[in-house]
Formats: structure tokens, C-alpha cells, sequence
């Protein structure tokens, strides 16, 4: 009963036009691996701008599913790939596993074909480990990928010794060139918030657009938490609206979240 209250307060949050949205369940593969695949398309004809989503570790769940209807309800075309269940991951796993990373690369071209896309680069949302897939993916394919929003994201390799993880940050930071808009809590771990200040810090050394917002009073995970304080509920409702105006900012977006003019 919980799970359901909180679904529908999550739900309360997103725009009126995700009501339209639909989602259907497909698979993409990567090599002999079939990689489950959930699509949401706003209403309407389309094209819509390409936007890849990454979940976290803990594994693609309904608050996922309502982000997606979030996101396709501001007017995008968002394609999710479960990179865990394709490869029989257990949650919450603490090694990485770089196969994976050729699952959610599958998922990106597999967007970018999708005949209901503008043809264009593609936005990526992540969260928690999902932003460590999306700067691997743009220092990889720099021509594919026009703008990353991370939340809470985790900017070192998770399988970096320890030193790593505290004093520096992944060697894609330093590849980077799509602009960056990172969202984290300031009760967040501390390695999270640090790996987030040396990228902040390492992008905007190389002049590529960033931004680092940080909420007060906001501890780990804070959009989704079902303990959510209302200063954290507030930060959700900010984050979401941030999100929006970056991926259209940079994505060279109209105001309605339409395909940029050719």
C-alpha cells in the first residue's frame, strides 16, 4: 500500500501531458545478449527529441517507470534499457561490469534509428551510476550525445581503487564535450559529493558547459526517498524543472521540447 501511495504522489508531480504518454517493452542486443528495453513516447505525431535513460544499481523499478512518463510527458522520446536483468545481474551490484556498457550503447543507437526520433544527438539522464555509463558514452561518441543530466551521479570508475574514487575523477571527464548538469544532495555521500566537485571543477577548467546544484537539507537519492522531507520534495520538483531546461537548452530544443529547425 505504501509503494502504491507513493507512486501516485510521484505521479501528482509530472505534467498533465504525461497522461498521453505510452510505454512499451521491446529488446535491443548486444552481441548474444538480449537487452530488455522500456520506451515512452509522448502523445502526439512526433518526430520527439532522443533521450537516454540509465537507471541506478539498485535496478530498473516503477519509480523509474513514472520518470519515464515524466520525461515523455515534457515531450521526449526516452528510451531505457535494463542493463542488469539482460546480463542476470543481481541489485545493487558493487563491481562494474563494462559489458553492460556495450548493453546501454546498444540502447543508444537503437534510439537514434527509432523512425520517431529528430534526427539529432540524444540527451542522457542517469542516476546514481547511470552518469558514469553517459561520460563513457560521450567521450566515446562525442557526435551522438548533446547534453547529460546526472543525478547524484557517481564520475569515477566503480571499480577504481580508493584513492581514485576520493581524489580524482574518471579520465572521460577529461574527454567530455557535451555540457554537464549535475544534481546531488548536500547530506549525499561524501566520496559522491567529492567525485561531483573534482568533475565540476575538471569541466569547467576545459570550458565545457557545467553546472553543480546542490540541496540544502537533501540527503542520498531525494527525489525518490518515501521518507521525503518537504524540503526534499521541493528539491525533486526543482531538479525536475532544472533537468527539463538543460536538456532543451542544450539540446537546442523550441520551448515546447520540439526537434530543433533544419
Amino acid at each position: 500500500m505504501r509503494r502504491i501511495a507513493f507512486l501516485v504522489a510521484l505521479a501528482a508531480g509530472c505534467t498533465g501531458a504525461a497522461q498521453g504518454v505510452t510505454i512499451e517493452k521491446t529488446a535491443v542486443k548486444n552481441g548474444s545478449v538480449e537487452v530488455p528495453v522500456e520506451v515512452a513516447r509522448p502523445t502526439g505525431a512526433g518526430p520527439f527529441p532522443p533521450l537516454l535513460y540509465v537507471h541506478a544499481r539498485r535496478g530498473f523499478e516503477d519509480e523509474d517507470r513514472a520518470n519515464l512518463r515524466a520525461l515523455a510527458g515534457d515531450g521526449f522520446l526516452v528510451v531505457a534499457p535494463d542493463w542488469q536483468s539482460g546480463r542476470f545481474l543481481e541489485r545493487w551490484p558493487v563491481p562494474h561490469d563494462p559489458a553492460t556498457e556495450g548493453d546501454v550503447e546498444a540502447a543508444l543507437d537503437y534510439l537514434l534509428k527509432r523512425p520517431d526520433a529528430c534526427r539529432m544527438a540524444a540527451g542522457i539522464v542517469g542516476y546514481s551510476r547511470g552518469p558514469y555509463y553517459a561520460i563513457r558514452l560521450a567521450a566515446k561518441r562525442p557526435n551522438d550525445v548533446a547534453a547529460i543530466v546526472s543525478w547524484y551521479g557517481h564520475m569515477q570508475n566503480p571499480n577504481a581503487p580508493e584513492p581514485d574514487q576520493i581524489f580524482r575523477v574518471a579520465p572521460e571527464v577529461g574527454q567530455v564535450t557535451a555540457p554537464v548538469l549535475m544534481l546531488i544532495g548536500e547530506q549525499d555521500f561524501e566520496v559522491r559529493r567529492l567525485s561531483a566537485g573534482r568533475a565540476f571543477y575538471a569541466l569547467y577548467e576545459r570550458g565545457v558547459p557545467v553546472e553543480l546544484q546542490v540541496y540544502p537539507l537533501a540527503r542520498r537519492a531525494f527525489d525518490f526517498r518515501r521518507d521525503q522531507t518537504p524540503e526534499e520534495k521541493i528539491a525533486a520538483r526543482h531538479a525536475r524543472e532544472r533537468a527539463k531546461a538543460w536538456l532543451v537548452r542544450w539540446m537546442k530544443l523550441s520551448a515546447e521540447a520540439r526537434c530543433p529547425a533544419r
